[in-house]
């Protein structure tokens, strides 16, 4: 049970080893198996069911088709400043090599990554605050179904070609595509949004002409019983001014999925589209950009999101069931407190997070009742409970994720994270909601050192839990944060420890684990690793030295571990300050850095 994706390279295998013995000096060894052969950059491994197919999740920017038709002669001439300004800092790039090519839509390998990265910059910056340029998302949604022996799916879902036809021609890869996974009986299931496709030319007050860039929706969930060739949406509740969003984190075998949708309005952006005095209903705002544009620029906070479990019924309808919130707001408090169920069991309970109140026992809130952060919860028989943690003031701007429940196995053992409250540093925690609530305990239990910041993401049937902590005491600079690693924690262990999951592989090895996302009920763990791999171009072509061998680079693949009998090497000592083996990658940051580099991909099967 699971959240989180990426894309491929894979670890795969069977073992019917106890696996207590992996926190003793004899145990289980794990071998990696590359999940996708055909993989060529940067990809991230999410769930994984019981037979080893795994979620995976990546980039997809070979040949990325920006629209040049769209761009004018400031555009061009900020791209080749940009090259000429910033090529030393980037590996393996140089100034526009073709300047006129460039202009004319055909450029070469190089300068196509300078232009890529223009329009991305462009996305996140208040110079395009109107949608005005093409938007870059260029994420790969796929599913792995035979570890290490084949090419993995590609899952299209929403995305279309420049002309609205769906998952066909060259796609826009304007959409966020995550494929959360897959369950024992072969249903997918994952969020997708729809795609930014160009308006018609709009002409403004001033006479100029303008193009825009809209899409139908934002995030949506989504299954699929047939490995992506039939897609149904999960519809929110609430889709007025941008069509709602929604998303499934996880689903069981019985059917049921959980994730959140958005359920209200939020009242000040309601205010704000209705507006006749400077909002989206005043006609001289209306003069300078379309009314739909307007409505898309404030899509940030116009949702009340909630909890919900859904059915994916036999006559294709999506069946959904509110799971609430933590806290019941005053009648006049119009602030977006939200939920969100990121995983479920077997019996149908589920956890996520949710907005709590400061104060640990509020029953009769004030309308402006103070919140600053949000906290683990189990949905469980109708009722929202947060494990008896105990509630505090943050301190800080904006919401604090004080603790978050990320997956449950079918015994009622949920981990996660949470803060100590004395230091404040990030750690993985389980906990037993088997038992009564008034039992329920958060337990901590030691890491790999004390300012070390730890997050649990899975456990399987047989309390054994994988997650990412940091493994290194300090960080060189901001800019370089400290190393991460994957490790496992057997919770059936008498004297259960946290273990380093690359002091499991073979000494030799050439993968570095940095983060275990998921683990099954045989044993497999789905990662994701650093290991050194040929490179290629921005149009897919591998790139060589002057003597025509290839050039190799870090990059980040998702594999799977598989785990085999054997004992645990002695490796030798490990110095406190783990060195760096070239870059440091952490998490979701990696996203980053696939965006600038490619991954060869097949068209898509839908």
């Amino acid at each position: 049970m699971k959240q989180f994706a990426k894309k491929i390279l894979v670890l795969a295998v069977t073992s019917t080893l106890s696996l207590g013995l992996m926190s003793q000096s004899h145990g289980a060894t794990y071998e990696v198996i590359e999940v996708d052969k055909d993989s060529t950059g940067y990809t991230y491994g999410g769930t994984l069911n019981i037979k080893g197919e795994m979620a995976v999740s990546g980039t997809n920017s070979f040949n990325f088709p920006v629209q040049f038709q769209y761009l004018d002669d400031n555009d061009f001439n900020q791209i080749q400043y940009n090259a000429l300004r910033n090529h030393d800092y980037y590996f393996g790039l140089e100034p526009i090599e073709d300047f006129e090519a460039l202009k004319a839509g055909n450029p070469t390998a190089n300068d196509l990554t300078w232009s890529k990265m223009y329009l991305k910059d462009l996305n996140t910056s208040s110079s395009n605050p109107y949608f005005e340029y093409q938007v870059v998302a260029d994420t790969a949604a796929l599913l792995n179904l035979d570890a290490g022996n084949s090419s993995s799916i590609d899952i299209c879902v929403f995305d279309t070609d420049f002309d609205s036809t769906a998952c066909s021609g060259t796609l826009t890869r304007s959409t966020v595509t995550v494929v959360q996974g897959i369950t024992d009986t072969g249903i997918t299931y994952g969020t997708a949004s729809a795609p930014y496709l160009p308006m018609p030319e709009f002409t403004d007050s001033n006479g100029t002409v303008r193009d825009f860039w809209l899409r139908d929706h934002g995030q949506r969930g989504f299954f699929s019983p047939d490995n992506g060739n039939e897609i149904y949406p999960v519809i929110p509740k609430e889709i007025r001014y941008g069509g709602g969003i929604s998303a499934i984190f996880d689903m069981n075998d019985s059917g049921a999925a959980v994730g959140y949708y958005s359920y209200k309005l939020g009242a000040s952006r309601e205010e704000y589209v209705l507006d006749t005095t400077g909002g989206c209903a005043d006609p001289d705002v209306l003069k300078n950009i379309p009314e739909e544009i307007c409505i898309q620029n404030i899509q940030n906070g116009m949702y009340h999101i909630m909890a919900f479990k859904a059915t994916l019924l036999d006559t294709g309808e999506v069946e959904t069931t509110d799971l609430g919130l933590l806290i019941t707001p005053h009648e006049d408090d119009d602030r977006a407190f939200s939920s969100q169920a990121l995983s479920v069991n077997a019996s149908g309970v589920a956890v996520g997070y949710s907005h709590g109140w400061d104060a640990g026992e509020v029953t009769t809130p004030d309308s402006n009742e103070r919140v600053s952060g949000s906290y683990a919860v189990l949905f469980k028989d109708g009722k929202v409970f947060d494990f008896n943690q105990q509630h505090y003031y943050f301190g800080t701007s904006s919401t604090f994720p004080y603790s978050r429940a990320n997956d449950i196995n079918d015994n009622g053992l949920v981990v996660g994270f949470t803060h100590n409250i004395d230091t404040g540093v990030k750690k993985f925690f389980y906990v037993d909601s088997s038992v009564p609530e008034s039992d329920m305990e958060v337990i901590i239990p030691k890491d790999f050192f004390t300012t070390s910041k730890s997050t649990a993401f899975g456990v399987n049937s047989s309390g054994v839990i994988v997650g990412e902590a940091e493994i290194e005491t300090h960080n060189d600079s901001t800019q370089n944060p400290r190393r991460t690693a994957g490790f496992i924690y057997d919770t059936s262990s008498d004297s259960p420890v946290m273990t380093n999951v690359n002091d499991l592989l073979a000494c030799n090895s050439s993968y570095d684990i940095l983060k275990a996302s998921d683990i099954n009920d045989a044993g497999q763990i789905s990662a994701i690793a650093i290991m050194k791999a040929e490179s290629f171009d921005a149009k897919g072509v591998a790139i060589v030295d002057d003597s025509g061998n290839p050039v190799m680079i870090d990059v980040a693949r998702a594999v799977l571990l598989n785990p085999i009998a054997g004992e645990v090497e002695d490796c030798g000592e490990v110095e406190e300050k783990v060195e760096r083996q070239g870059a440091s990658f952490s998490g979701f940051g990696l996203l980053s850095l696939m965006a600038l580099f490619g991954l060869r991909r097949r068209k898509a099967n839908n």
